[in-house]
């Protein structure tokens, strides 16, 4: 999910995020706010030290709410290449700082820095068409997994409707096709509740046990937002 803090096109706070996930039972969240060529809020004139601090904000933010309502949350960030999104899990704040060359890493390159840093790469929407996207890329060499299900996929028009499950099944097959494991997220921009995720039969302990957990495909069940499919 996203926060206004890091993403222009969030619409609410990394604290107001957290607790809408909270009221409605999430036991945890993951701030994947977008990267430094995404729809980022930040100023990229910044100092690389002062935009990544800048950037960690609406995930402290939303990590301090959740502190307060016993909801876990975890750091991401969502890469970007031309429309092409990449979700990163498993590095921190710290490695951000002790990796600037990761702003300008071209798709290859940001797989062996991610892997270096003991991280994982995961296509997001892979299928997704939208005004933003010039073109469907995939790049199965490049990535540890795929988000096969995901409740923002509203279709061309991006507007606020039912997701579009043909994006998703043409994503869950394409993770099947190369034996990828997968992901399932709400990407909420707003306190709207889209109500996508994953269900683990455990709680989590961090973001590695997430990697793990992903990679291990401990996933019970993968919601995509839409009553008709909870699998």
């Amino acid at each position: 999910m996203h926060t206004s803090e890091g993403s222009a096109c969030g619409c609410s706070t990394g604290a107001e995020m957290a607790g809408a996930y909270a009221e409605h039972g999430y036991t945890g969240i993951i701030v994947t706010d977008h990267f430094f060529y995404g729809n980022t809020a930040l100023d990229r004139r910044l100092p690389w030290s002062e935009w990544v601090n800048a950037f960690c904000r609406g995930y402290e933010h939303a990590k301090a709410e959740g502190a307060k309502r016993g909801l876990q949350v975890f750091f991401g960030w969502e890469s970007c290449y031309d429309g092409t999104e990449f979700l990163i899990y498993g590095l921190d704040k710290a490695w951000l700082l002790a990796h600037p060359e990761i702003r300008d890493a071209t798709v290859a390159e940001q797989f062996r820095l991610v892997h270096e840093g003991g991280g994982i790469v995961c296509h997001a929407h892979p299928y997704r068409e939208a005004s933003y996207i010039s073109e469907i890329r995939l790049y199965p060499e490049y990535i540890d997994a795929v988000e096969g299900m995901n409740a923002a996929n509203f279709g061309k028009g991006m507007k606020a409707e039912p997701p579009c499950l043909e994006y998703d099944n043409m994503a869950v097959a394409y993770a099947e096709k190369y034996h990828f494991p997968m992901t399932a997220g709400s990407d909420q921009h707003s306190t709207e509740m889209l109500f996508g995720g994953m269900v683990f039969d455990r709680k989590l302990k961090d973001i590695h046990d997430f990697v793990d957990a992903v990679m291990s495909r401990e996933a019970v069940r993968m919601l995509d937002g839409s009553e008709e499919r909870q699998v």
